[in-house]
């Protein structure tokens, strides 16, 4: 869009087709995000300027109504959808009419299209195209002939074609089979009827699954699936993607279709009501009986094309929409604060790496412990990791969840009973090392740490993700933390897109302390990025602290724009400007020192002292320059300057004795981490190095429609053992307190079972995610 026509969406005077496309895309998107169209309009422009999505939601409130950043993240996406649509249906029109034939009737059915599916079925019939068998049945002459069946329906077409054999048409049957071709074609291009069609099949369709013939070993793990079928429009994503995974190992075929019994027949007669009311003479019966060949050959083929694509990108949607859900959870889970620090990395026969961190994640000491065969040094890792404790002052030990993990926790357990009385036991918490890995071997780790071995620079990371989620879990990519579904088979562009959207907004709800970030979290706040993230911590390292934000210009390639969009977000503790520890942005400083000035007393008294500001009145601050939602935030920041978003710092207590899946048994309680929400239901951590599945029949004594109802990522939850299947490693939990219904009833409840596959842990890479785990755990709540 002409940037000249950017904040002039509302204008009615010297209306452009641009104007007017701009107009038309600012109702349709404050419709579906429930907001106005001048809301609308107003955030276009600034993200159309260059403002991040952070920006905008916490600092323009006023220009945009509140627009909070899931609404602009949505506006954002749809508004390039319906610019392309601008553009294609601008496109089409010039097409169209260099071509001639243009009517008025066309360009209103051009211009009322919604989406780019209708608009491209209106341009069919003029879209240059290869050459078709109707082409050469037209260069044959056998158009007339079709015209001549359509208009005399009494005659029988095998006597009308005889008038239009020539050297190029043999027999009457081919002058039929080259007017069939030209019909066929005409229906196909018809885009009133590919819009019926199209209604019915989303309305009608069924999606079947079966077995390839000799594939039922090799693909026992889409076993649900070897004669699976159900309606297409309500498909759960997690079954769809299952389904579409076995069909690319060539396990499953596929087949979307209308329903046998009468779908077809329906599907049909579409068809034929298109070539208008059909009695019963001979044309009648050929032009019926072509329809019918059309469906069968051509358009069923069409709608399988088109409707396999929605089911993909809607599936895939779903899948993204719920990684990044739980991802988000994730980041903003509970921090446990700057405190010293343990991160225990365990293995047996490589030993438990030690890392111990200080307050502020500084690598102190780094160790590896062989408590367990082939070396058996019990006493000596007990006494190692003593030593560690007391010559750091150690308040925290983050345990990694994977192999040994509880074993590893009971040494730690024996070590802190046997502590000198002057040394405080520190806090053990299990914690989630999914991709501690992939960062202990990346490119980012060898800078941070050149000298230490790849396998402890692990044990770093599981400390400091305890200390602060958020901060180190920036360092991993997304798709490696293991809270997704499926994340290999969708779309990786549209993946990565919302994953980077999810952690900037993280990012930026919590603030970042300037002198204290990594280069990966200062990437991700708003206006920044890597190279200018990178800059800011070259200058830190050279210049010391930055004792101000207004110090930030300083540095290299940091323009205005950028500190204009990142500087709200930054914090400087105990710097020269009290303010700059709060998220008040600099350019409502002013407003803030007018605000203070009121209450007669200095800013540092005011900041932290909610009583302090009880007798101000938002209203009577409010100026041409900022509007009530600013005053109402900056007397927020006033009261709790810097506040954090994220919950208080909680864990789960693991059973005493309960460390492997032989040791549950049903009616068990246990306390547990909910590692991953999935649209079936949660897994959580219960200590037994695999995660249980509480269904989501099973969430609430209440029907629950989103199991995110009722948990997230990261909460620590009560839970009942109710089926333990130890050959196959599956766990049945319930949260309800009723004590859950049978299995049988569960099974009941759930209907068609989620995807099949295995895997230790849920969204291991290359695993299959929580989805394969689902279904291998529900498959064990079964009974028969």
């Amino acid at each position: 869009m002409p940037a000249g026509l950017r904040y002039d969406w509302q204008s009615r005077k010297q209306r452009t087709p641009e104007l007017d496309a701009a107009d038309r895309i600012a109702r349709i998107i404050a419709q579906e995000i429930d907001a106005s169209p001048a809301q609308v309009a107003a955030a276009a422009g600034l993200l159309d300027g260059g403002a991040t999505v952070p920006f905008v939601a916490r600092y323009r409130k006023e220009a945009t109504g509140g627009l909070d950043d899931t609404q602009l993240r949505n506006l954002a996406e749809r508004l390039a959808y319906l610019r392309e649509l601008e553009a294609r249906r601008a496109a089409i029109l010039d097409q169209v009419k260099a071509q001639g034939k243009l009517t008025a009737d066309l360009a209103r059915a051009i211009a009322g299209a919604e989406t780019k599916a209708a608009l491209e079925d209106i341009y069919l019939p003029f879209k240059p195209k290869r050459r078709s068998k109707a082409t050469v049945a037209r260069e044959n002459g056998l158009e007339p002939l079709l015209r001549a069946i359509q208009a005399d329906r009494s005659a029988r077409p095998e006597d009308l074609a005889q008038t239009y054999l020539s050297e190029s048409v043999a027999d009457a049957k081919a002058a039929l089979d080259g007017a069939r071709d030209i019909l066929v074609e005409e229906l196909s291009e018809n885009a009133d009827l590919l819009g019926l069609l199209r209604r019915f099949m989303q309305a009608e369709a069924v999606i079947s699954a079966k077995v390839v013939a000799g594939k039922e070993q090799v693909g026992a793990k889409f076993s649900d699936y070897f004669d699976q079928s159900e309606k297409w429009a309500s498909i759960p994503a997690h079954r769809a993607l299952a389904i579409l995974r076995g069909a690319k190992e060539e396990v499953l075929t596929v087949e979307i279709a209308p329903e046998p019994e009468t779908g077809a027949a329906r599907a049909e007669g579409i068809v034929c009501a298109a070539l208008g009311r059909l009695g019963e003479g001979p044309g009648d019966a050929w032009l019926r009986k072509t329809a019918g060949w059309c469906w069968r050959v051509r358009l069923s083929n069409t709608m399988y094309i088109e409707l396999m694509a929605e089911l993909r990108a809607r599936a895939h949607a779903e899948a993204i929409r719920v990684f990044g859900r739980n991802l988000r959870d994730l980041l903003l889970a509970a921090p446990a604060g700057p405190r010293p620090t343990i991160g225990l990395d365990p293995g047996i026969r490589t030993g438990v790496k030690l890392a111990a961190v200080d307050a502020t994640g500084k690598l102190l000491e780094t160790a590896t412990l062989y408590p367990f065969p082939p070396k058996s040094d019990l006493h000596g890792a007990e006494a190692m990791l003593a030593a560690v404790i007391a010559r750091h002052g150690i308040e925290l030990i983050a345990i990694g969840n994977g192999t040994a993990s509880r074993e590893t926790e009971r040494m730690v357990a024996d070590v802190l009973k046997r502590l000198p009385a002057g040394v405080k036991p520190p806090v053990k918490v299990i914690v989630s090392e999914a991709g501690a890995s992939v960062y202990s071997a990346s490119e980012l780790a060898a800078r941070e740490f050149p000298g230490l071995d790849v396998s402890l620079r692990g044990a770093v990371s599981i400390a400091r993700r305890l200390q602060d989620p958020l901060a180190e879990l920036v360092k991993v990519p997304p798709e490696s933390i293991g809270v997704g579904q499926y994340q290999h088979d969708v779309d990786q562009r549209q993946l990565a897109k919302t994953l980077e959207a999810v952690v900037e907004d993280a990012v930026n709800a919590v603030g970042v302390d300037l002198n204290t970030a990594s280069a990966p979290l200062l990437a991700h706040v708003a206006g920044l990025g890597p190279s200018l993230a990178q800059n800011i911590v070259a200058w830190r390292d050279e210049n010391g602290a930055f004792p101000s934000r207004a110090a930030l210009k300083k540095v290299g390639g940091l323009g205005p724009r950028a500190f204009e969009q990142c500087a709200g977000f930054l914090r400087v503790r105990d710097g020269k400007e009290p303010l700059d520890a709060s998220a008040v942005h600099p350019e409502a400083y002013g407003l803030a020192r007018r605000i203070v000035a009121a209450c007669g007393r200095d800013i540092r008294q005011i900041m932290g002292q909610p009583q302090a500001l009880a007798g101000i009145r938002a209203e009577a601050f409010v100026d041409g320059s900022f509007g009530l939602p600013t005053v109402r935030d900056i007397l927020a920041e006033l009261e709790k300057p810097g506040r954090d978003p994220r919950p208080s710092f909680v864990t789960a207590s693991f059973a005493e004795g309960v460390e492997t899946i032989g040791d549950l048994r049903p009616g068990m309680v246990l306390e547990g981490t909910v590692t991953n929400v999935a649209a079936f239901g949660a897994f959580v951590d219960i200590g037994v190095h695999q995660d249980g599945l509480v269904h989501v029949s099973q969430l609430a004594d209440r029907f629950v429609k989103d199991p995110n109802e009722v948990v997230k990522v990261g909460d620590v939850v009560r839970v009942r053992v109710t089926e333990v299947d130890q050959a196959r490693k599956r766990i049945g939990l319930t949260m309800r307190k009723d004590g859950g219904a049978s299995a049988r009833e569960a099974q009941q409840a759930r209907g068609p079972k989620p995807p099949p596959g295995r895997g230790p842990k849920p969204a291991a890479p290359g695993q299959g995610g929580p989805g394969a785990l689902g279904a291998a755990l529900l498959d064990a709540l079964r009974k028969g």
